[in-house]
């Protein structure tokens, strides 16, 4: 089951095709090579757009151990 919707599916899905004819370009304007990141910028995109989409996953706070 997946956690986001077919619509977002497709952006990811569009964004592995342009990274494997080496059309998908970060936004330094560096081409991506590497399949998680094309994966990365399509969901971001469909974020942007208001899709349902999973949290980023980055620094999430952490609780000290004291």
């Amino acid at each position: 089951m997946t956690k986001y919707s077919k619509k977002a599916q497709e952006y990811v899905k569009e964004n592995m095709k342009e990274m494997e004819s080496g059309k998908l370009k970060s936004s330094s304007g560096q081409k991506v090579t590497n399949p998680k990141q094309a994966i990365a910028i399509g969901l971001s995109e469909a974020r942007e757009d208001g899709l349902k989409v999973p949290k980023k996953a980055g620094s999430r706070n952490k609780k000290s151990t004291r």
